[in-house]
């Protein structure tokens, strides 16, 4: 595979999830109404540090701005010490694992995987960025690297995009494919961080509360490898002329997975 152009860049961004049962309804830009169990707000999101010191900075910066106390979010996050080899980057119950490797001419520049039981609770996820990608002079830029590393934290949160026509001007948020990540070429608005209509969807998504918690503490569930598209299962749906595409996997005993990707 080639690399990737400048103009079709973010709709290589791939957004993985593995879920055990049916799902509730989704709010505006909810994923599925998946959302962390808790028994309090807000409450407090470990992510776990398998960068190298490249991507540590804007790890850094994804955690501080999901954390802001804005808009009623309740979601804060921590940078912890990780617990995965970042080739593998697997899962560890009740915390999110951030890598970095060059996992090859995917396609995807970062994917976000997040697994989901009791109805549609998370309970451990992964995001993964592609240095085969980023290490080209096209995406080795400090707008690109916070675009995608806040977009992929935010999906591990429950939360999917404002727009996906990455064509459009920018919504001033990370959570909106763009060509033009901090609006320089264009003259739009910064996509490299979360906006107001974000921290709002996070309090709609945890307005209610939770018997129990799955974060930090919850059931050991699968560590599948879901790296490649033959791991995806059945293709269920295709949208936007097969740009856009939803997978379900079956792995029986109550639990699937589910995996939306966008590709060039």
């Amino acid at each position: 595979m080639t690399r990737p152009s400048r103009r079709s860049t973010m709709a290589m961004l791939a957004f993985a999830l593995v879920v055990a049962l049916q799902s509730s309804p989704s709010a505006t830009h909810s994923w599925g109404g998946y959302h962390w169990a808790r028994t309090a707000n807000p409450f407090l999101v470990q992510l776990g540090n398998d960068v190298n010191p490249a991507w540590g900075a804007y790890l850094a910066v994804a955690s501080f701005d999901w954390s802001q106390d804005l808009y009623r979010n309740p979601v804060r996050t921590a940078v912890v010490s990780g617990r995965t080899n970042p080739r593998n980057c697997r899962p560890t119950s009740g915390q999110d694992e951030i890598c970095n490797a060059t996992y090859g001419n995917t396609g995807w520049l970062g994917v976000a995987q997040i697994w989901v039981s009791g109805g549609n609770h998370i309970t451990q996820g992964t995001v993964k960025l592609n240095d085969t990608y980023f290490n080209t002079s096209t995406y080795n830029t400090p707008a690109w690297r916070r675009f995608v590393v806040c977009q992929e934290v935010g999906h591990t949160f429950g939360l999917d995009h404002q727009n996906t026509n990455f064509n459009e001007p920018n919504l001033g948020t990370c959570m909106d494919y763009t060509n033009d990540p901090d609006g320089s070429v264009h003259g739009w608005l910064d996509n490299t961080h979360p906006n107001q209509h974000d921290y709002e969807e996070l309090a709609i998504i945890y307005t209610h509360l939770d018997s129990t918690t799955t974060v930090t503490s919850s059931p050991a569930v699968s560590r599948a490898n879901l790296d490649s598209p033959s791991s995806w299962g059945q293709l269920m749906k295709t949208t936007r002329g097969g740009r856009a595409q939803v997978f379900e996997r079956d792995f029986g005993n109550g639990e699937r997975v589910v995996t939306f990707v966008i590709w060039a």
